[in-house]
């Protein structure tokens, strides 16, 4: 059997970041003087609709928790009886003298693996101006992705704060592994209006094929997502969601706690 350089790579990296992240979530912990308590942690519950001009209706539930600079999850997704999946992750952010780092790695269930590192530089803590890398790799087993960019890719932009309230950032993330031309390019406003109250415009463009020699499919949509402590509501027009056909539109009702 012809060895696979390539592959071997994005196989070892996808291990690699998740068994990073366990290690670190481990090794952080181990050396925590008392363990924390369900009472330290920031929960989000966020419940999710997704209707589907040419699909079935489908629905998510996902459980997210904060302790400082670490964030773990839990969620489950079911698209009638066609597709049900339940996932688990593991992030951590590392803070450099050239910006931050956070590392992340997910499992989900029928085998799927996945791992992120992304990248946020800048000059100094203060500095107005940054940049954004990031590369994620997955065993490529089925996997029904909630951010709609593609897995398995790169990610390269920018931003500016022009206070400490309000962001501007601008990236594209795409597909550098399975030839699907796939990419999304994002433009996203977030600004924190009271100590309560955030808005966030998430206006993106795809264009892409679903797999290796599908048709290319080419959208522009938008996400909106205001925060009123403790609840949230997200709506979002996606159109050729997932590089289809097919126009979704997505909501979202959460709370903090």
């Amino acid at each position: 059997m012809k060895f696979n350089l390539t592959k071997a790579i994005n196989v070892w990296y996808c291990w690699g970041i998740v068994y990073l992240s366990v290690f670190l979530a481990s090794s952080c912990l181990a050396g925590t003087e008392q363990p924390f308590g369900l009472n330290a942690v920031s929960w989000k519950l966020t419940p999710s609709l997704y209707n589907e001009t040419k699909g079935h209706p489908a629905s998510d539930v996902n459980l997210r928790g904060n302790v400082d600079d670490h964030v773990f999850w839990l969620g489950y997704y079911q698209r009638g009886s066609e597709f049900q999946q339940t996932r688990v992750g593991y992030e951590r952010q590392f803070s450099l003298p050239i910006g931050k780092l956070v590392l992340s790695g997910q499992n989900a269930s029928g085998g799927f693996w996945g791992g992120s590192s992304n990248l946020e530089l800048s000059v100094s803590p203060e500095s107005q101006f940054f940049g954004l890398l990031g590369l994620g790799r997955t065993n490529l087993k089925d996997y029904y992705n909630l951010n709609f960019d593609p897995n398995d890719a790169i990610t390269v932009g920018g931003g500016y704060r022009s206070n400490p309230s309000t962001t501007l950032s601008a990236f594209q993330v795409r597909d550098d592994r399975l030839s699907t031309d796939q990419h999304v390019t994002h433009f996203v406003w977030r600004s924190q209006i009271t100590k309560a109250q955030r808005w966030t415009v998430d206006f993106f463009h795809r264009s892409g094929r679903a797999e290796f020699g599908d048709p290319v499919y080419s959208g522009t949509g938008l996400s909106l997502t205001y925060d009123n402590m403790p609840w949230f509501v997200r709506l979002a027009w996606d159109p050729k969601a997932s590089f289809t056909s097919s126009d979704m539109t997505r909501l979202a009702i959460g709370t903090r706690f």
